[in-house]
C-alpha cells in the first residue's frame, strides 16, 4: 500500500488535518531559504501535539551531521531527511542516531551507482531537479528513472505531485510512498484542505487498483 507524506507543514492546523486524513509522516522544513521553513520553537509546538503513530521528519539542506542529530534529538523527530548535497558519509553518521531519508533530484544528480554508495538502511526520496531549488518547486520528477530505482529499492516519490497526477505517478513508478507539498497548497506553506482530501482519495484509488492487479495475478 502506497502511503502519503505531507511535507512543508508550517502550522498545527495543517498538521492535524494531514494526520486526520491518514498521513504516515509530516515533513518539517529547516532550510532557511524555503518559504516553508520553521524555527525550532515553532516546530516543537507542532511536534509535541502530533499523534504518536505519525512520523515527524526534519528536512535539512547541507547541514553538518552533528547539527542534524542535535536538533532531531531536541525536537524528538522521527527521522532526518537530507535534501541537499550530503554525502554517503554524512548519511551514515546521521543514521547511527536516527532513520535517514536521502533525497535525490532527477535528473541529473542520481544514478543507480550513486545510490549504491549509501547504506542499506537509508531510505531514498526521488524528487525533481530544478536549478536553485531543493524541493517544493512543483516540477515533476523523471518517472521512468524513478521506476528503475523503485524496481531495486523502495522509494518515496516526490516532485510536482497533485491530486490530478498522483494516480498516474503511482501506476508509473510503484513507489513505497508519495510526498507532496506545493501540490496541495493554496499558497506556499499553507495547505488547502480540499486539495489534501482529494489527494488522499486519489492515492486510495491507486491503492485499490494495485490491490486488484495483485489479486488478478494470484487468481
Amino acid at each position: 500500500m502506497v502511503q502519503v507524506k505531507i511535507c512543508g507543514i508550517t502550522n498545527l492546523g495543517d498538521a492535524r488535518a494531514a494526520c486526520d486524513l491518514g498521513a504516515y509522516a509530516l515533513g518539517i522544513n529547516f532550510y532557511e531559504n524555503s518559504s516553508r521553513a520553521l524555527a525550532p520553537a515553532a516546530a516543537w509546538h507542532i511536534r509535541r501535539l502530533l499523534p504518536s503513530a505519525v512520523q515527524a521528519v526534519g528536512v535539512f539542506v547541507n547541514w553538518k551531521p552533528a547539527a542534524v542529530i542535535a536538533l532531531c534529538a531536541s525536537l524528538q523527530l522521527s527521522a532526518a531527511q537530507l535534501h541537499g548535497h550530503e554525502s554517503a558519509k554524512d548519511a551514515a553518521v546521521c543514521s547511527k542516531s536516527l532513520p535517514v531519508i536521502k533525497a535525490f533530484r532527477v535528473p541529473p544528480s542520481v544514478s543507480l551507482e550513486r545510490l549504491g554508495e549509501f547504506s542499506r538502511g537509508t531510505q531514498f526520496l526521488i524528487d525533481a531537479s530544478r536549478p536553485g531549488h531543493y524541493g517544493g518547486s512543483g516540477r515533476v520528477a523523471d518517472w521512468a528513472l524513478a521506476r528503475r530505482i523503485a524496481a531495486v529499492q523502495p522509494i518515496i516519490l516526490a516532485g510536482g505531485l497533485t491530486p490530478e497526477n498522483v494516480v498516474e505517478a503511482i501506476r508509473a513508478v510503484r513507489p513505497r510512498a508519495v510526498d507532496v507539498a506545493s501540490g496541495v497548497e493554496s499558497r506556499p506553506g499553507k495547505k488547502d484542505r480540499g486539495k489534501m482530501r482529494e489527494f488522499f482519495r486519489e492515492v486510495e484509488r491507486a491503492n485499490r487498483e494495485l490491490a486488484s492487479a495483485e489479486a488478478g495475478k494470484d487468481a
